[in-house]
């Protein structure tokens, strides 16, 4: 018993001792995991801007406390192993008393894990598979909405404008796709509308007509895709390569919800609707100044992932300047105080629905058109009249 109350004692002096080496220095250093090479590196480049112009505008009105944020990033690749061992550097050697980011489910939940064994308070910016918040984690905080939220807008699409009888679902057999396809199943199943067929195909893959043969001999009304950014555009060049007709073809956010996707599938990508988390349409406080500070600096306008990113960023120096020390749990305590307006939306960590630390936010419907992704729905939100019905292939120009 004394040895273990000798133990206690020791770790608190090394906790005590490294948050005072943190405040101690001249700058705040964060290092975030992202995957900067990797199928979904598209997405890591634009958070890892995003963090950046954050950082440098905290930076420009005097910092944390008046310590500059000094931001370096490591490489996961998006690989859940090589995710926990930057997380583990980051805690065991770096001395970092918070860690953010990383964009996968599957690097998240890594990361989550050595979160919670080092009692290191943990920001998910972008990674969705329900999960993730629901493991009674004291020190995991997320901002972006779980996966069974994410399609809320889309779903009330579906249903109020659309009213199909039936749906197929194809996904990419990751968490995220997983956890959206088992989330959509659910919640049409509810509503009445019949899933004809619910397919997943691995990650990277180059074929889907064995699959979309199913579809179209299925003949749904509408086709609902989970994918990343390669796989969503190539879904739909070969969906119009086999001229499969649909009343609505939907994407579950992700690589459906970046400019990326119609520069890959071209005009394939016509009329199709997504769900996502955000908008540069939208009127939270600072979000057109940074969709349009993105647009001016990159040549596009970021998509829901950037903004997360950029407002995570904020919510890390709200926190550090209301923790009582840079100590973790300090620092976690002052996470779960949070209750802010961020360019991203509100943020506000509370527990329910069986979820911990979780960030409830609304949802969004984006709809290509003219080459563009325009805000369709909800109608308060609209910067643009949705298009429906889609036309057909052959009727198309």
């Amino acid at each position: 018993m004394r040895h273990l109350v000798l133990l206690t004692t020791f770790v608190f002096i090394l906790s005590v001792a490294s948050a005072g080496a943190v405040f101690a220095q001249s700058t705040f250093d964060l290092s975030i995991s992202l995957p900067l090479t990797g199928k979904t590196a598209k997405f890591g480049e634009m958070q890892k801007k995003s963090y950046e112009m954050a950082a440098q505008e905290i930076n420009a009105k005097g910092g944390v406390k008046g310590k500059k944020i000094n931001l370096t990033f490591e490489d996961s690749g998006g690989k859940p192993e090589v995710a926990r061992s930057i997380a583990e550097k980051m805690v065991d050697v770096k001395k970092q008393p918070i860690m953010v980011g990383e964009y996968t489910s599957a690097c998240a939940k890594a990361v989550a894990a050595v979160a919670e064994e080092r009692k290191t308070p943990y920001l998910v910016v972008a990674s969705a598979d329900d999960d993730i918040t629901q493991k009674n984690y004291k020190y995991v905080f997320r901002l972006n909405p779980v996966s069974a939220h994410y399609d809320d807008a889309l779903l009330a699409f579906i249903k109020d404008v659309v009213k199909p009888k039936s749906m197929a679902i194809i996904y990419e057999s990751s968490p995220f796709g997983t956890a959206g396809s088992r989330n959509m199943v659910k919640e049409v199943e509810k509503a009445g509308i019949k899933v004809l067929v619910n397919e997943k195909y691995e990650a990277g893959a180059v074929d889907f007509k064995p699959i979309l043969s199913k579809v179209k001999g299925a003949n749904p009304d509408v086709i609902y895709m989970v994918s990343y950014v390669m796989d969503a555009a190539l879904l739909m060049k070969q969906i119009k390569e086999l001229r499969i007709d649909s009343r609505l073809f939907a994407g579950g956010a992700a690589g459906f919800d970046i400019p990326e996707f119609v520069e890959n599938a071209k005009d394939a990508a016509d009329y199709v609707v997504t769900s996502t988390l955000w908008t540069p349409q939208l009127n939270f406080k600072g979000s057109k100044d940074y969709a349009n500070k993105f647009k001016s600096k990159y040549g596009e306008f970021p998509s829901y992932h950037g903004a997360a990113a950029y407002s995570a960023m904020y919510v890390v120096k709200d926190a550090l300047e209301r923790a009582k020390s840079w100590r973790q749990d300090d620092i976690r305590d002052a996470l779960k105080a949070t209750n802010m307006e961020t360019a991203f939306g509100p943020v506000k960590f509370e527990d329910r629905e069986g979820y911990q630390n979780q960030n409830f936010s609304d949802t969004y419907v984006r709809q290509v058109i003219k080459g563009h992704h325009q805000t369709v729905y909800p109608q308060n939100y609209a910067n643009a009249k949705f298009i429906y019905p889609i036309p057909k292939w052959r009727e198309r120009k």
